[in-house]
């Protein structure tokens, strides 16, 4: 079994979701009492947050890379990032640190286009909504499309992450609001949506059209690699 090195606590919340459906797939694999071999740094949010909010993206890639590298030192053979926004800065990750790193947008993309979905409608921060380090991915990987609510729906969206979501606070008229979003979303042309921010799942469980959480498909995939 690989020894798989988590990158968590952006937040804490979406990152214990991680660890439990790790765990809980290696042992449907393995039977008995396995569990995964996996070591965890853990970021305090706070200060990410407020580093996201000031532009301070190189501060915080060498400080992602920093970690790679202490994870690849106490034995990971490869490395998973508990976040999307975050992966905005991890672009030469693999040949600094020295192990592989399983990408959040490439295991959405190979979920979408499983089932042949060419057009998603996407939620997450305000980061992965506005800039293309994730719609280029999934449209030059997988020829799919990005459509992203308009300027209200992505304040919404990002509001309720950073305000409520982060700090475990799950409230109906949220679950309503970003609803609503992904009804608009739908309307323009959306196939599926897809929840690019790790803490969204945590309020948003089903919806009328395909839903595909990036949580789930990310550690599920982290599992089935550790496995192999």
């Amino acid at each position: 079994m690989k020894t798989i090195g988590l990158i968590g606590g952006m937040s804490w919340e979406s990152s214990a979701h991680y660890y439990r459906i790790i765990n809980e797939e290696v042992r449907a694999a393995l039977g008995g009492s396995h569990s995964a071999r996996i070591l965890m740094y853990s970021y305090d949010f706070h200060e990410i947050e407020r580093m996201q909010r000031a532009g301070e993206w190189e501060a915080m890639r060498i400080s992602l890379f920093d970690v790679g590298k202490r994870l690849k030192a106490g034995g990971a053979d490869f490395a998973v990032l508990c976040t999307n926004t975050m992966h905005k800065v991890m672009d030469g990750f693999e040949d600094e640190v020295g192990i592989p790193l399983l990408h959040i947008v490439d295991v959405a993309g190979e979920a979408l286009a499983s089932f042949d979905i060419k057009r998603i409608g996407l939620l997450g921060t305000r980061f992965t909504m506005e800039e293309n380090f994730y719609s280029a991915r999934l449209k030059r990987g997988f020829d799919i499309d990005v459509l992203v609510p308009d300027a209200p729906g992505r304040a919404t969206v990002d509001r309720i992450i950073f305000q409520e979501l982060v700090r475990g606070i799950l409230r109906d008229e949220s679950r309503d609001a970003y609803r609503t979003v992904m009804d608009s979303l739908v309307a323009r042309g959306a196939e599926a949506i897809l929840l690019g921010c790790t803490e969204i799942g945590l309020l948003i469980t089903d919806y009328s059209a395909p839903l595909f959480d990036t949580t789930p498909l990310h550690a599920r995939r982290s599992a089935l690699l550790s496995l192999e």
